[in-house]
């Protein structure tokens, strides 16, 4: 029997925040389990971090704490980025990565921007970068792409990406309250950064759908190539209608490969309570994949929070660490593809568009005649009464005006709700939002 090798494999950690500390946890106290499976013992040998004296984690050896972040980058086996953001992350982890280290992050932005860039490097130096963290919190759904799927042609890619959204549409949901008020609370539970921004503009999920239509696709797709639209303008009166209709409204990261390209989108989106999606609560994330030969494929999980995320950020240490004790590396990211993208009118849905407009005759059949003028087919018409809502400078009530369509393109259905909006009987801001079938 071959004697196991005792000699420790570094391990270095940038960032010593909400996941920076769950993963010091986790490597810590599980380091004769995780030294088992390996069939080597690693050591966390340096923990880099702003300020020193505001981390007070018993599981962490002060001795490890610095400022000195490229000391650990570059002194490791394996370096753990968690710092996020792309700026001095990018330095680090191509520092980390020229110094001989495989690199694990769940930095999302970094690889949404530089990607490709990153894993061409990794293949370059023989060293290995793994991210599981960075789509789906706990979610094992990167590896089984990256591996599982290796064999299949993967076609299309949706789902829930964002826990503070779906949190968010959830709470209205079964609550009935307005955004701005779940916002708060959500900020108050922790659920939501106290600059929502990313989160609630869809910025988070499109970093994750860049990620995930670069690796299903093998073509370099980056943040730049997603088109985002958030939650920020979803109201109580577009929750009661949706489930008026037995549908809810969920923020969606969708990316296909389809003949006229590739494209990534992050939009909100109305889905029927059928919908395997629909019953996604709270803070978790699910993702439906589908393959040419496996056919549909759903991943689920908690999507978000220190511990979650630091199980997949250890996972990654541990399929590394198995590597290096086994004298090999890990299969790298072929990029081999470089697909058009996809033009946005391309992409056809049906659409409900809601309006707020002059409760007096003739107003229903001005909005048609635009519709039609434009070339989009009404499938669906619902108005309701609201006597509270006034407009300055019209006399009479408002009523809300639902129109859904059938399948058109975004830009044609844009450009025809700007006509409608030109019309004098027509108030405010309209609601846009797609159908899922």
């Amino acid at each position: 029997m071959a004697q196991q090798n005792e000699t420790p494999i570094r391990v270095g950690l940038l960032g010593a925040g909400t996941v920076g500390s769950q993963t010091a946890r986790l490597l810590v106290e599980q380091k004769d389990e995780l030294a088992a499976r390996i069939g080597r013992p690693i050591e966390l040998v340096g923990v880099a971090c702003l300020n020193p004296d505001e981390v007070n984690y018993p599981w962490i050896d002060r001795s490890l704490l610095t400022t000195d972040t490229m000391k650990v980058a570059t002194n490791a086996d394996i370096v753990i980025e968690l710092i996020g953001g792309t700026g001095v992350a990018r330095t680090f982890v191509m520092a980390a990565i020229e110094s001989g280290a495989s690199v694990v992050t769940a930095n999302k932005a970094l690889l949404a921007k530089y990607g490709p860039e990153i894993y061409n490097a990794a293949a370059a130096k023989g060293v290995d970068i793994y991210f599981e963290a960075a789509v789906g919190g706990a979610i094992p759904f990167l590896l089984p792409l990256r591996e599982s799927l290796a064999g299949d042609k993967v076609t299309s890619m949706l789902g829930i990406v964002n826990g503070t959204t779906n949190y968010i549409l959830d709470e209205m949901t079964t609550k009935g309250l307005q955004f701005d008020d779940v916002l708060r609370d959500a900020q108050a539970k922790g659920y939501a950064e106290a600059d929502p921004t990313g989160d609630i503009e869809g910025y988070d999920a499109a970093n994750k759908a860049a990620i995930m239509a670069t690796l299903g696709f093998h073509t370099n797709v980056t943040i730049d190539d997603v088109s985002v639209e958030g939650i920020t303008r979803i109201t109580a009166d577009d929750i009661a209608a949706a489930t008026a209709e037995g549908k809810v409204i969920k923020l969606l990261a969708v990316v296909e490969n389809s003949e006229a390209g590739v494209s990534a989108r992050v939009y909100p989106a109305l889905i029927p309570n059928t919908h395997p999606l629909a019953s996604v609560h709270g803070s978790f994330n699910a993702i439906f994949v589908k393959a040419e030969a496996a056919d549909d494929l759903m991943f689920y999980g908690r999507g978000a929070g220190g511990a979650p995320t630091a199980s997949a950020v250890v996972g990654d240490v541990v399929t590394e660490a198995r590597h290096i004790a086994q004298g090999c590396t890990g299969p790298t990211i072929p990029m081999y593809n470089n697909l058009p993208k996809a033009p946005i009118e391309a992409s056809r849905a049906a659409f409900a568009v809601r309006f707020l407009i002059h409760d007096k005759p003739g107003v229903l059949a001005a909005i048609a005649k635009e519709f039609a003028d434009n070339g989009v087919s009404i499938n669906g018409v619902n108005q309701d009464l609201k006597p509270t809502m006034k407009e300055p400078g019209y006399d009479g009530e408002l009523q809300q005006l639902r129109l859904v369509t059938h399948l058109t393109d975004e830009v044609t259905l844009r450009r025809t709700v700007d006509a409608v909006c030109k019309l004098d009987c027509v108030a405010g801001e309209p609601s846009i939002l797609r159908v899922l079938d």
